[in-house]
């Protein structure tokens, strides 16, 4: 009989542990575990107010937990440490603001000792040069949005996690940054994205954790979710309603 190899599973790169969050008498996370693999794209999917902000705080250790741990390849990961292994890319921040936009990435290529070539291709990928001579706070919605992601571009962590990475882009400008994502940096990078609009998450992610009043309702990859919602079809919009 022929020998049928079994595939290998797949390798935790970070993991968290029954975190828990509260604000006063209200759980902004409620014991939510999940694991993200090395080099894929998982999707922190939900609506305003599920958690997802909060959670990814909390992950880059920005935001103190009550209880939980975050692992890193199975060891415990202070959050005095986690910079060192992530870069955590916000929704609505402009830092810098009174700087030109080709100051703030000439300095921050500088703290991680990127050449100007890598700079150039980064200004490039991302559609930047128009506004390289603007100050921050000059910046539409738009390429703010832009300059973020050079920045997560230019750092070298190898987690990324993004909070609602196409807020402030059109339809066509969010199928280019999509690509981005896939070309630029997932070959060697692992992302976690919050992500609101489920027809995006479903575009670009390749495992899902569907977040409800700060808890996990489900996680996985599209098919393992119709399963667990006993749907043998449905997109991600159908299987986040049945499962929350």
């Amino acid at each position: 009989m022929a020998h049928i190899p079994v595939a290998e599973p797949a390798r935790a790169l970070m993991r968290v542990a029954a975190l828990n969050k509260r604000y006063g008498d209200q759980y902004a996370l409620a014991d939510v575990s999940f694991a993200a693999n090395a080099g894929e794209a998982l999707g922190l999917i939900g609506p305003n107010g599920a958690g997802k902000t909060t959670l990814l705080e909390a992950v880059a250790g920005l935001v103190p937990v009550d209880s939980g741990e975050v692992f890193w390849s199975d060891c415990p990961l202070a959050e005095a440490e986690r910079r060192r292994h992530m870069f955590y890319l916000p929704d609505g921040v402009r830092p810098w603001a009174d700087q030109y936009v080709v100051e703030v990435l000439e300095f921050f290529a500088g703290v991680y000792r990127r050449p100007h070539a890598d700079i150039a291709a980064t200004i490039a990928a991302v559609g930047l040069r128009p506004v390289l001579g603007k100050r921050v706070v000059a910046l539409s919605k738009g390429y703010a949005r832009r300059m973020m992601w050079a920045l997560a571009l230019l750092a070298p962590h190898p987690l990324l996690l993004m909070d609602e990475p196409f807020d402030g882009f059109d339809l066509k400008q969010t199928r280019q940054m999509m690509a981005l994502l896939r070309e630029m940096l997932r070959p060697s990078r692992t992302l976690i994205l919050s992500i609101h609009q489920l027809a995006d998450a479903e575009r670009v992610c390749d495992r899902f954790v569907l977040l409800s009043d700060g808890r996990v309702r489900g996680a996985g990859t599209l098919d393992e979710l119709r399963v667990r919602a006993g749907r043998a079809i449905g997109g991600l919009e159908e299987i986040f309603l049945a499962l929350t």
